[in-house]
């Protein structure tokens, strides 16, 4: 199989270490992830601001870029939800302007071959022990597209719990949204704050050494409010979890 890794804007700027992992991990498990270099944002921001005509040329790229790929994996549940379920209504609302099916067509290219990297695991290549190894209490908190967009289900919970010395924790709330909603967080910041304050006192409250998830974006606003408030909770996304090994340990 051809497989391809989309990083993402926000972990191919802050977070290079997920996409190093999401490579590493997969390699672990037999597939060569490539990284088309011509790759670029999914057009989530400019969309969910009402740019949508600024976003048409993201998803003709997008489908350009990954056309000749069997998989298109991402760890970003975000991203993968911007792909899978806002580029067909991009592509339909074009077509009913009466601009042609280009982008129905780049949407069809694009979504079947588009998977969030605990989905590519569970539902591709039928795992959920990847050999991992970890020796840290870790809560995991669901976040909104993988949760009610992608539904990504216990996915990610029955990746953890066969990580080798990981000690899942019970996250109470743990489907309440943590704030940050992307450009939300800018418009509404005192309402994201809030959210975020109330996601990281039950996040603390679990005893956890990490907080994990599988978006950076998520995580880094629930980081950014843990050390405001003076938490040692550590935030790291679940592929950096899952690409642990009792060699990296050592």
């Amino acid at each position: 199989m051809r497989v391809a890794l989309f990083v993402t804007c926000v972990n191919d700027t802050l977070y290079p270490r997920t996409g190093r992992a999401v490579v590493a991990l997969l390699g672990r498990l037999g597939v060569e992830a490539d990284f088309p270099a011509a790759q670029t944002c999914c057009g989530q921001p400019q969309f969910n601001t009402g740019y949508r005509h600024e976003t048409e040329p993201l998803v003709r790229r997008y489908a350009d870029v990954f056309r000749d790929y069997d998989y298109v994996v991402t760890p970003s549940g975000s991203c993968a939800a911007m792909v899978r379920d806002n580029y067909p209504r991009i592509g339909e609302r074009a077509a009913a302007e009466g601009r042609g099916d280009a982008l129905a067509e780049a949407a069809a290219v694009a979504v079947p071959r588009t998977y969030e990297l605990t989905e590519f695991l569970v539902d591709v290549l039928k795992v959920t022990d990847v050999g991992a190894y970890y020796p840290h209490t870790v809560t995991y908190h669901p976040t909104c597209h993988g949760l009610r967009v992608l539904g990504l289900g216990d996915r990610p919970r029955r990746l953890l719990d066969n990580v080798k010395g990981l000690e899942l924790r019970e996250l109470p709330g743990s489907d309440e949204c943590c704030g940050f909603g992307g450009t939300f967080a800018v418009k509404n910041a005192a309402v994201s704050a809030a959210m975020g304050a109330d996601k990281a006192r039950s996040i603390t409250a679990t005893g956890a050494e990490v907080v994990c998830a599988v978006d950076n974006s998520c995580l880094m606003h629930i980081g950014g409010t843990l050390t405001r408030l003076g938490s040692p909770v550590r935030p790291v996304h679940i592929a950096e979890i899952l690409a642990s090994t009792e060699e990296d340990a050592r």
